[in-house]
């Protein structure tokens, strides 16, 4: 029998052989697949899973959306997002969210699987995952295709910050749309819950701080609209409102 560890770790060794079986693919093409809704959008260039076919994040990365079914579930989902101004900062700490990375969050995937946040993702979303000698966890060595920028990344633990964890709806605006009234449980579920994190180029996260979609989006076009769909999932799981801007936004990187 295959443990939770290994079969966890095998995952995206599985995306990406089956990406790799479509014979003649460019790496660069992001063509969606199932042409519709149904199909979520997977993308043959090694992007992994199209958002509306991966509604609690845990299949590996974010692929474009681009045919018309898919465009209009996106934008259907998104009118579903509520609006309201966005609060103050105040009292805002990264510790209110509990600490980085957390494995013992009740009430998401991939918790409580000895693993922490951070691996888990770098795992499920990286192809030729290496893990440090002796670890069923520690992910030391990866490629990644990153959806922020549309690039390869070739990474390594020894260049950890040239890839990222975003939080796909920041933790700060998450405080300002109305986390800081939750329960410091339910902020620690959406500061690890795999649906709001994915691994990106660090320098667009660091570019993207705690913006809205109004404000800033990943500068690789073909994934916008994907991305203004996760971000409507993590706002409707969660309850949480965006801004009428960020919303307008949301709506036409999808063609609304």
């Amino acid at each position: 029998m295959i443990s939770p560890h290994a079969y966890r770790v095998m995952l995206p060794a599985l995306a990406a052989a089956a990406v790799l079986a479509l014979a003649g693919c460019d790496p660069d093409d992001v063509t969606a697949g199932g042409g519709g809704p149904a199909g979520g959008g997977q993308s043959a260039g090694g992007f992994g899973a199209g958002p509306l076919s991966n509604p609690d994040g845990t299949k590996p990365g974010l692929a474009p959306l681009t045919s018309d079914a898919d465009r209009a579930a996106a934008r259907k989902l998104i009118e579903k997002v509520s609006t309201k101004g966005r609060g103050p900062k105040t009292g805002y700490e990264r510790d209110k969210f509990g600490y980085a990375w957390k494995d013992s969050v009740d009430g998401i995937p991939l918790s409580r699987n000895g693993c922490d946040t951070r691996n888990d993702l770098l795992a499920r979303d990286g192809k030729d995952v290496e893990l440090r000698s002796g670890s069923d966890c520690v992910v030391v060595s990866m490629t990644l295709k990153d959806p922020y920028t549309g690039s390869t990344i070739e990474w390594s633990k020894q260049q950890a910050t040239k890839v990222q964890i975003d939080h796909v709806m920041p933790l700060s605006y998450d405080w300002q749309m109305g986390a800081s009234r939750w329960p410091e449980a339910k902020r620690q579920q959406i500061a690890n819950d795999p649906l709001n994190l994915i691994p990106v180029d660090g320098p667009a996260n660091n570019a993207k701080r705690d913006s809205g979609p109004a404000s800033w989006l990943p500068p690789y076009k073909p994934i916008r609209c994907s991305y203004a769909v996760r971000f409507a999932q993590v706002s409707l799981k969660y309850a949480l409102p965006v801004t009428t801007a960020d919303k307008r936004a949301m709506l036409a990187q999808c063609g609304g």
